[in-house]
C-alpha cells in the first residue's frame, strides 16, 4: 500500500471531488464493522437503560447495591478494554469478536432469568467483559482500515470514524425504543431480544469476517503495557479524551439534578437525550467534513473541548438566577447542544489520532488503553463531581469547576509537528515510536 503523507498540521490530504466518506464507497470489511457498531448498540441499549429499575423493583435490590452493580458493569467493560485490545493484537480480531458475541449472548440470557444477587452480578460482569473483548477489536480495525482508506486517496480518515460514531449513536437511539416496546411484555423478553441481536451478529461475523485481515500483524502481548506507559504523547491524548468522557458523564450525574430543579421532575431528560442523539445522527458527518477542511486534529479537539467548557459555563452562570419552568430548562438545553457539538469534534478525531501514536502491531492495545485510561479518569472525576454537588457550595461553583476541566485538558494535548519543520504526519508503518 502506497502511503500518502498528510500535511504537517495533521490534516489528511484531500482528493478533489471526494468530500465525504459515502458508506457504499468503503471496503466490505469497513461496511461490516460500521454495521456491527449499529447492531451492538441496538442490542445493548434495548436492555441496559432499563436495568436499574428492574434491579430495584423486580429483584428488590437496595439503591446502593443497584449503583454498585451498574458500576461493576462499567468497570468490567471500560476497565478491561485494554485486555481486549491486546488480545486482538495477539490473535486477530475474528476470534476475539466471536468470543465477545458468545459471552454477550450468554450474559443477556442469564440476566433475563437471574433473580438472586450473585446471579445478577455474574450476568452483568459477563455482559461488560463481552464488550471489553469485541469493542476494542472492532474499533482498532476500523481505525486501521480508515488509515488505509486515507492513504489510498479516499479522504480524511476522521470521516470514516465519524460514520462509525453515527452508526453507534443511531443504535443508541433505536435500542431504547425497541426495549421500551419489549418491556410491555417483561424484562426477560427484552433481555432475550438483546441476546437475539447478538446471535445475528455472531452468525454474520462467523460468515463474513475474514479468518485473517490482510496487513494486520500479530504481536506478543508481553511488553505492551510498558510501551503505553512510556508514550507520553498518547497519555496526554488519554487525559484530554478522559476529560471529554467525564463531561459526557454529566448527562447522567449533574444534568438530571439540574433538570429536576428547573422542571420539578426528570421527565424532560428523555427529550434532552433524544436531542443529543438526533444531533449526532444528523450533524456528525457535516461537522466532521467542515472541521477536516479547516482544522488540524489538535485544533479540532481543542475547539471541541472549549465548546464543552462553554456549555458548563452557561448553566453555571445561569444558576444564581434560579429560573424554573420552560425558561429554566434553556441553560440545560444549551449545555446538551454544546456538549454534543464538542463530542462531534473530539470523539472521531481522538480515535483517528491513535494510529499515529501506536507502535506497529499495537493498535488494538492502544485503542483499548484509550478507553481504559479514560475510564479511570471518569471514575475518579465522577466521585469528585459527586462530592462537589453534595457539599452545599454556591450553586454556580460545581458547574464552573466542571467548565475548567476541559480547558485544562485542551492545554495537555500533544502538539503536532510545526508547519515548515519538514515533518509529516506519521503513518502506521512509522508512527508511534513512543517518544514524546
Amino acid at each position: 500500500m502506497t502511503s500518502t503523507p498528510a500535511p504537517a498540521d495533521g490534516r489528511a490530504g484531500q482528493v478533489p471531488g471526494r468530500r465525504t466518506a459515502p458508506f457504499a464507497t468503503l471496503s466490505p470489511l469497513l461496511r461490516l464493522l460500521i454495521l456491527t457498531q449499529l447492531a451492538f448498540n441496538i442490542g445493548f441499549f434495548a436492555v441496559l437503560p432499563f436495568l436499574a429499575e428492574h434491579l430495584g423493583q423486580s429483584v428488590g435490590m437496595a439503591g446502593w447495591l443497584v449503583g454498585f452493580v451498574l458500576g461493576l458493569r462499567t468497570f468490567s467493560q471500560q476497565g478491561l478494554f485494554v485486555v481486549g485490545g491486546a488480545l486482538a493484537d495477539r490473535y486477530g480480531i475474528r476470534p476475539v469478536v466471536l468470543a465477545g458475541c458468545v459471552l454477550r449472548i450468554a450474559g443477556f440470557a442469564w440476566l433475563g432469568f437471574a433473580e438472586r444477587t450473585w446471579a445478577v452480578v455474574s450476568a452483568v460482569l459477563l455482559i461488560g467483559f463481552a464488550a471489553a473483548l469485541f469493542s476494542p477489536a472492532v474499533e482498532s480495525e476500523v481505525a486501521r482500515q480508515a488509515v488505509g482508506w486515507e492513504e489510498e486517496g479516499g479522504g480524511d480518515r476522521t470521516r470514516v470514524l465519524a460514520l462509525f460514531t453515527v452508526a453507534g449513536q443511531a443504535g443508541a437511539f433505536v435500542g431504547p425504543l425497541l426495549g421500551a416496546l419489549l418491556l410491555a411484555v417483561d424484562f426477560r423478553t427484552a433481555c432475550l431480544a438483546g441476546a437475539g441481536v447478538f446471535v445475528l451478529v455472531l452468525a454474520g461475523h462467523a460468515w463474513l469476517l475474514p479468518q485473517r485481515v490482510p496487513g494486520r500483524a500479530q504481536v506478543r502481548m508481553k511488553g505492551g503495557a510498558r510501551l503505553v506507559l512510556r508514550n507520553r504523547r498518547f497519555l496526554a491524548l488519554c487525559c484530554a479524551y478522559g476529560a471529554y468522557l467525564l463531561a459526557y458523564n454529566q448527562l447522567y450525574l449533574a444534568l438530571p439534578a439540574e433538570v429536576e430543579r428547573a422542571a420539578g421532575s426528570q421527565a424532560p431528560l428523555a427529550w434532552l437525550f433524544a436531542l443529543s442523539s438526533l444531533l449526532v445522527v444528523t450533524a456528525q458527518l457535516p461537522v466532521t467534513r467542515w472541521a477536516g477542511e479547516r482544522l488540524a486534529r489538535r485544533r479540532s479537539m481543542v475547539t471541541g473541548l472549549v465548546l464543552i467548557a462553554v456549555g458548563f459555563a452557561v448553566v453555571g452562570l445561569a444558576r444564581p438566577a434560579g429560573w424554573t419552568g420552560t425558561g429554566g430548562l434553556l441553560p440545560a438545553t444549551g449545555f446538551v447542544v454544546l456538549l454534543t457539538l464538542g463530542q462531534m469534534l473530539v470523539a472521531p478525531v481522538a480515535r483517528a489520532w491513535v494510529p499515529d501514536l501506536a507502535e506497529d502491531g499495537r493498535l488494538g492495545l492502544y485503542t483499548g488503553a484509550l478507553s481504559s485510561v479514560s475510564g479511570l479518569i471518569v471514575l475518579a472525576g465522577s466521585s469528585a463531581t459527586g462530592l462537589l454537588l453534595d457539599t452545599g457550595l454556591p450553586v454556580a461553583v460545581p458547574w464552573l469547576v466542571l467548565a475548567a476541566v476541559p480547558l485544562v485538558a485542551a492545554a495537555t494535548l500533544p502538539r503536532w509537528p510545526h508547519r515548515g519543520a519538514g515533518a509529516t504526519a506519521p503513518t502506521p508503518s512509522t508512527a508511534g515510536s513512543g517518544r514524546s
